[in-house]
């Protein structure tokens, strides 16, 4: 009785052994008939000899707002002191607000490079240095300058506010 069932053990462990395949031949096969597809395919797709056409892009000016009424435009009233520049009057353009001032320090350079008279500001109140472009004592000029630099290469966010001095 112990004979067969180490004649059988053996036999079945023969059968195990010989009837299952090796994966790593299955997987090859997958793989090269997936590169000979992909073969196939590259040499179905037409060539293409000429050059694709580029058009230039055509540089446009950005669109400005334009305050017709100078009394509609929107002033913010701060008490600011003066910690970088020549001193403000009534009203000035505000082109940047950071809570750090070498970051501030950075954008007065970049617009004194562009030819603006620029300026640092600090508000105590909200803790933020005020990057100001320019400053005038009347609104309507404000104004003026503040549509002047939103479009401006200097002005990295494009965008301006005018600030009222208490």
């Amino acid at each position: 009785m112990r004979k067969y069932v180490l004649l059988s053990t053996a036999l079945c462990l023969a059968f195990a052994f010989t009837s299952c395949g090796t994966k790593e031949d299955a997987y090859k096969k997958a793989y090269e008939k997936a590169k000979a597809q992909e073969e196939q395919q590259n040499q179905q797709k037409p060539v293409q000899d000429e050059a694709p056409v580029v058009t230039p892009l055509a540089e446009k000016q950005a669109d400005q707002t334009t305050v017709t009424n100078v009394n509609n435009a929107n002033v913010r009233s701060e008490s600011v002191t003066v910690v970088s520049g020549k001193g403000l009057q009534a009203y000035s353009v505000v082109v940047g607000s950071f809570s750090l001032k070498a970051n501030a320090e950075g954008l007065q350079s970049t617009l004194k490079q562009g030819g603006y008279d620029a300026q640092i500001a600090y508000n105590p109140q909200v803790n933020m240095y005020r990057v100001i472009a320019s400053t005038s004592d009347d609104k309507a000029s404000a104004v003026q300058s503040r549509d002047a630099i939103r479009g401006s290469k200097f002005n990295p966010k494009s965008d301006a506010w005018l600030l009222f001095k208490k």
